[in-house]
């Protein structure tokens, strides 16, 4: 990493540390006091920090940009296995199940990270904007990014911007398309445009939107295909390069993570989370389960809620 890059981090980091502390699931009563939590859902951020690791949980991520701006964390999508810090950077173009957790908190500092939502309309009106680029596929791109000078300095300005509420405003809607046209200028630039609503990516919305709100329905391909009226080649191909997965596989990993929540946050037992995500075979669901968490369903929740109380939204 470049030092003009590192130093706009650096800024990036102590701004987001500071609001982590109240922003954090270590502190959410402070969070309530401050109007800190207010000030970043206005501008469309989640910033946490984590002290120790964290085992792996189920995460859904809508349409943003992910940072680490502190420790190293892990993230699993599909057949995807990464652990990355801050000199990289993730895009998630459509809403996806994904495994993660923190690998290195960095010290008594703790692992600090944040998200910003895409706003369509914003990467719309960015795109339109610009001559029309001749972009690699989606499916070519590596999924995660690397950061430039332009581009971390934007990301700081965003973050500033939560000790100066009285800018947002103005400012904020400047800062969003800024980013919005530095991510363009690196090589995630396809994923970017892959969150518009009238990419490829908008077929592959509609389809993950059916397959997570109605997951305890017998989906197929052919079914999934005829409700969203295209060919099941081009859902496939489309879904593939959008999510790393295909609708089977992304159908499974998000009824699979459902029923780790249902086990491990309401105390359901592993039928009644299994019939509750659609799965009709116990034996099924167990030998899914051993595979993609390492453990029998009850064994596991067990050890989940153990760490539950470290776990945030990394």
């Amino acid at each position: 990493m470049d030092d003009r890059t590192a130093q706009h981090l650096d800024r990036a980091v102590a701004i987001a540390s500071a609001h982590a502390a109240v922003l954090g699931a270590d502190r959410p009563e402070a969070a309530a006091r401050t109007g800190s939590a207010h000030r970043a859902e206005a501008l469309g951020l989640t910033v946490s920090r984590v002290h120790e690791p964290t085992g792996l949980f189920d995460r859904r991520y809508v349409p943003s940009l992910s940072v680490v701006l502190r420790g190293r964390k892990r993230s699993i999508v599909g057949d995807d296995d990464q652990v990355w810090g801050r000199d990289r950077f993730i895009i998630t173009p459509v809403d996806l199940p994904v495994v993660a957790g923190v690998v290195d908190p960095e010290g008594d500092a703790g692992f600090v990270s944040a998200v910003w939502r895409l706003d369509p309309a914003v990467v719309g009106e960015v795109v339109a904007s610009m001559p029309t680029p001749t972009l690699a596929p989606v499916a070519s791109t590596p999924r995660l990014g690397t950061w430039t000078p332009p581009l971390a300095d934007a990301f700081a300005r965003l973050l500033g911007l939560l000790d100066a509420p009285e800018d947002v405003p103005v400012l904020f809607p400047l800062i969003s398309r800024e980013i919005v046209l530095r991510l363009l200028q690196t090589d995630q630039a396809p994923r970017i445009t892959a969150a518009l609503d009238g990419s490829d990516a908008s077929v592959v919305a509609a389809a993950t939107g059916l397959l997570t709100s109605r997951m305890d329905e017998p989906w197929s391909m052919t079914r999934l295909a005829t409700t969203l009226r295209v060919s099941e080649s081009t859902l496939f191909a489309r879904f593939k390069a959008a999510t790393g997965m295909t609708p089977a596989q992304y159908l499974k990993r998000t009824r699979l993570g459902e029923a780790r929540r249902l086990m491990v946050v309401h105390g359901d037992t592993a039928a009644r989370a299994a019939a509750a995500v659609g799965f009709r075979s116990a034996s099924h669901f167990s030998r899914d389960y051993r595979e993609a968490y390492g453990r029998p369903p009850a064994a596991d929740a067990v050890a989940a809620r153990a760490q539950l109380a470290l776990a945030t939204a990394v």
